[in-house]
C-alpha cells in the first residue's frame, strides 16, 4: 500500500465515525428536556465493585437508548446520501447500511462503558477530571473511546488499521470536544470537557 492509499484509507476510517454524531444530537434534546424520565435509571442499577459504583448514575438505560437511536437513524440516513457512502471503506458499503448502522450504534454505546468503571473506581466523579497528566489522558480517551468500541464490533464486517484507528481517534476526539463545548453553551452538559 502507497502513502497516498494508506493516508486515503484513514480518512475512509474517520468518515465511518460521522453518524456517531447523531447519538449528542439525540441525547443532547432528552438531557435537556428531561424526556422519558422513567428511563433515566442507572444501567448498573446501583451496584458497587470495591465499594464504588460500577457506571454510577449518569450511565442509564435512557442515555445508551438515545445515544444508540442517533446513531443508527443518522447511519441509516446518511448512508442514502452518495457523498457519505461512497466514502466509506468498500467492506463496509458491501455489508450493507443496516449492519454497518447496528453495529456502529452499538460499539458507540458499549464503549462508555469499560472507561466509566475506570473512572469510578478511580474516584472521578462524571464530568470531572483530575488535574494530572493521567486525568487528562483519561478525559481525551473519555472522548473517543467509541472508536475503540466500534473497531471491535466492526471487525466482522471491516477491519481498521492501526492507522485508521489512530487517524479516526484524532478527528473524532477533536469533534467531540467541539460538540462538548456547544452543549455545555446550551445546558445539556455540566462542563465543556
Amino acid at each position: 500500500m502507497s502513502a497516498d492509499d494508506a493516508g486515503g484509507s484513514a480518512l475512509a476510517a474517520a468518515w465511518v465515525f460521522l453518524p456517531v454524531i447523531g447519538a449528542f444530537l439525540a441525547h443532547a434534546p432528552v438531557l435537556r428536556f428531561d424526556l422519558l424520565p422513567w428511563l433515566a435509571r442507572p444501567i448498573d442499577a446501583g451496584a458497587t465493585f470495591r465499594g464504588r459504583r460500577l457506571l454510577g448514575a449518569n450511565k442509564t438505560w435512557r442515555g445508551a437508548l438515545a445515544m444508540a437511536g442517533g446513531v443508527l437513524g443518522a447511519a441509516l440516513v446518511l448512508a442514502r446520501a452518495p457523498w457519505f457512502w461512497s466514502r466509506l471503506p468498500a467492506e463496509i458499503r458491501a455489508a450493507g447500511a443496516l449492519r454497518y448502522a447496528l453495529l456502529l450504534a452499538l460499539g458507540t454505546v458499549l464503549a462508555e462503558l469499560p472507561n466509566s468503571f475506570l473512572k469510578r473506581q478511580l474516584d472521578i466523579e462524571p464530568g470531572a477530571q483530575r488535574p494530572s497528566i493521567g486525568g487528562r489522558l483519561l478525559s481525551i480517551l473519555d472522548q473517543g473511546d467509541f472508536v475503540f468500541g466500534a473497531w471491535l464490533l466492526l471487525a466482522p464486517v471491516w477491519v481498521m488499521s492501526p492507522l485508521e484507528a489512530a487517524v479516526a481517534f484524532v478527528v473524532v476526539v477533536s469533534v467531540h470536544l467541539v460538540v462538548n463545548v456547544i452543549g455545555y453553551a446550551i445546558g445539556a452538559r455540566k462542563s465543556a470537557m
